[in-house]
């Protein structure tokens, strides 16, 4: 087992990767009650085009990674939400672009709940019956979700930046499209995605490391899994400018939603250059937007947002966008405000100390994540399926300087890439 210090933190990560090729992450938290574990699958609802080397190309549904991860909890007999209650943790799972995690956490019988997300995961259960049964469950949860304003501003953003990555296409698909998917599609996307060496388990929380590991190898090597070869996703030529500048959706809301974002070229690095790019990128935007920016300080002097103005960034190898807004009065007037305070700093630039407050800032953030073992386990599946070690944040905030962070402000704000998406109510204006 490969023991992984990480003095700066005070922290110690174990890792031993499986004959069958699943990776093992545990890190202990001395004094812990709670344990947090997540069992992950590379595989989110961008991989509907692939092959397994020594087989045939393969398209997909959209949408079959979420309705797959729904049918992974039935089981022929009994209830696999009952059976972690039972044994006092609380389960769940989710899915999103690029991963499928099940996840539970608790403070007692660690063990037996490991055994028991282990087991259930590695245990699919499809039939004809049960899975027309979940097209009509998952299609009303479609159909629920179409009439969600801040669902429908978020994904019309997303629909509006891109026109060919898979990125675009709504997590849960469509329901035309889940209509397609059959009992064998189910297995042949499990077979080619929950392939051990295709997943890692993360275990947080007070445990001790020797015993998980022995615990998940032996439950492992009574399991026989046949040998897998390279997944290969087929990527999409994504064209630089947005698919559509301005997307205006009508639903009943008491003021209007907007959201808009920028999108950059596909990054194509991945690892430590990916993680800059992006820690880079954030701090940027809080320098520029967090509520105790001046920028925000005027908008809402203006009555242009309210308290829930927001703003994220996001990357990937393959598609980098940056999302801000919230609700507002006057969605054109807002926007405009952006480009003219934004202009307003690009030639003299950001400040160095409005820089290190921010970064301080971001420092501290991350420091109080560590005493989280859900957000611990969930980050570091998230950043371990783009090469990144979720522990080298911390020194990469260290180490960005002024001079980064305007590199990045200059580059970033590139307004021909700009897409904007409303939802206001019919007359709105």
């Amino acid at each position: 087992m490969k023991v992984i210090p990480y003095p700066h933190l005070n922290e110690t990560l174990y890792h031993e990767q499986l004959d069958n090729g699943l990776h093992v992450f545990v890190l202990p938290k001395e004094g812990f009650q709670k344990t947090y574990a997540t069992f992950t699958t590379k595989y989110g609802s961008v991989d509907n085009h692939f092959q397994v080397e020594g087989k045939e190309e393969v398209r997909v549904p959209d949408g079959i990674a979420h309705f797959l991860e729904h049918k992974m909890f039935e089981e022929p007999e009994g209830d696999i939400f009952a059976s972690f209650a039972s044994q006092g943790a609380s389960a769940n799972a989710f899915t999103s672009f690029d991963r499928t995690a099940y996840l539970f956490s608790s403070t007692d019988h660690i063990l037996t709940n490991l055994k028991t997300l282990i087991n259930f995961v590695q245990n699919p259960y499809f039939t004809d019956e049960n899975v027309e049964k979940e097209k009509g469950i998952i299609g009303q949860e479609i159909k629920m979700y179409q009439d969600h304003p801040d669902w429908r501003s978020y994904y019309g953003l997303i629909e509006s930046l891109y026109a060919k990555h898979p990125i675009h296409i709504d997590i849960a698909g469509t329901v035309e499209s889940i209509a397609q998917i059959t009992k064998e599609t189910l297995y042949e996307c499990y077979h080619t995605f929950y392939h051990p060496s295709n997943m890692s388990l993360f275990v947080v929380g007070g445990v001790n490391a020797e015993e998980v590991v022995a615990f998940v190898k032996e439950n492992q090597a009574a399991k026989s899994f046949p040998a897998q070869g390279q997944i290969h996703r087929f990527a999409v030529e994504e064209p630089l400018e947005v698919r559509e500048a301005r997307r205006i959706t009508n639903l009943p809301v008491s003021m209007p939603k907007c959201l808009f974002g920028l999108k950059e070229p596909a990054p194509g690095v991945s690892g430590k250059d990916l993680l800059v790019r992006e820690v880079t990128t954030k701090l940027m935007l809080d320098i520029l937007f967090s509520s105790s920016s001046d920028i925000y300080q005027a908008l809402y002097d203006e009555q242009l947002i309210t308290d829930n103005f927001g703003h994220d960034y996001n990357c990937s190898e393959d598609y980098a966008f940056s999302i801000l807004g919230g609700d507002t009065k006057d969605p054109d007037q807002l926007v405009a405000r952006i480009k003219e305070e934004v202009e307003k700093r690009r030639e003299p630039g950001l400040d160095a100390v409005t820089f290190e407050r921010s970064r301080k800032k971001k420092i501290g953030n991350f420091l109080r994540m560590m005493n989280s073992p859900e957000a611990i386990a969930n980050e570091f599946t998230k950043y371990r399926f783009k090469s990144i070690d979720l522990f080298d944040i911390l020194p990469v905030y260290e180490s960005l300087t002024l001079e980064d962070v305007n590199k990045r402000f200059c580059e970033h704000f590139d307004w021909s890439r700009l897409a904007v998406s409303i939802v206001q109510s019919r007359g709105q204006s």
